[in-house]
């Protein structure tokens, strides 16, 4: 079974690169995994305001996740899995790759305008060296452009 990858946060490029991978998991008789990343605090010396800074960014990266996975549930009648971890982005995705090999594709969401984002330039310059595909999605696709397309 096909499985693509979806980094998502709170920007459209990534609901679109959900839109995508949810279409092309239909599609295909594959599935989709959601993994939210929550970035790693600053040190702070009181340890108690640390630990519930992280408790909540968790909670919003979860809270997110779930929201997503609710809607490609409604669209398409598939639940996908649903990751969410803490670290440098790059790190944890990599780091997600090399423990599901099933992963068939990662699908990334270029924003609109200006720069594509911290991933996608990351993911693009390395894109020869990963497990598995790059997908980007163009930022600027409407919703029935993706749809075309997948």
């Amino acid at each position: 079974m096909r499985v693509y990858l979806v980094i998502i946060d709170e920007t459209e490029e990534a609901t679109l690169a959900l839109r995508f991978a949810a279409r092309r998991a239909t599609d295909t008789g594959g599935s989709v995994h959601i993994l939210a990343i929550v970035p790693k605090q600053e040190f702070n010396a009181f340890a108690g305001v640390q630990a519930t800074m992280e408790e909540e960014a968790r909670d919003r990266a979860e809270a997110m996740a779930n929201g997503a996975a609710g809607a490609l549930f409604s669209e398409s009648g598939t639940m996908p899995q649903i990751s969410v971890k803490v670290g440098d982005a790059q790190a944890v995705i990599n780091e997600y790759l090399s423990e599901h090999t099933e992963v068939a594709a990662l699908v990334l969401g270029a924003a609109a305008e200006g720069s594509p984002g911290p991933l996608v330039a990351h993911f693009s310059s390395i894109a020869g060296s990963l497990p598995c595909p790059l997908f980007v999605v163009p930022g600027g696709l409407s919703e029935e452009q993706i749809d075309a397309v997948s």
